[in-house]
């Protein structure tokens, strides 16, 4: 969203995580590195599925989540040294998938830089197909 602030960012995202550009994360082109953008979705989504018990329970039962689709939108190059805000909410949830949308908030340019979105499949490890996502999962996600 155009001119909006960090606080209101954090308010319109269901979980945020800010951590600092490392200088190994920009390439030859002194920005950062566009496969770079993937693992900060990564570092949200993991945070996520910790902060709603899906890590938890794929532990216990070996169903959980399996990446089906990911992209990203990049708007503004990112540079060492800067701060990032990481968001993500849901966007679209179905009986065996879910979208997870993602942005990153430049505090530096005081803008978003790039948005994303992953499609997260249910999956059960044991059988090596899709299934439905957990109910414990679906009320952790629609808090």
């Amino acid at each position: 969203m155009a001119n909006e602030t960090l606080e209101a960012f954090k308010q319109r995202m269901a979980l945020t995580l800010t951590q600092d550009i490392q200088w190994g994360d920009m390439d030859a082109f002194r920005h950062v590195n566009n496969t770079i953008y993937f693992r900060y979705f990564e570092n949200i989504r993991i945070r996520y599925f910790d902060h709603t018990g899906v890590n938890e329970l794929m532990k216990q039962s070996q169903i959980g989540p399996i990446l089906g689709s990911t992209d990203c939108r990049f708007m503004a190059p990112l540079t060492y040294p800067d701060t990032i805000t990481i968001g993500t909410c849901i966007t679209d949830r179905g009986d065996k998938r879910f979208t997870m949308s993602y942005e990153i908030f430049s505090h530096q340019q005081q803008k978003i830089v790039a948005s994303g979105s992953g499609v997260i499949v249910y999956y059960d490890y044991n059988n090596n197909t899709s299934c439905q996502i957990p109910q414990q999962i679906i009320e952790a996600i629609d808090k």
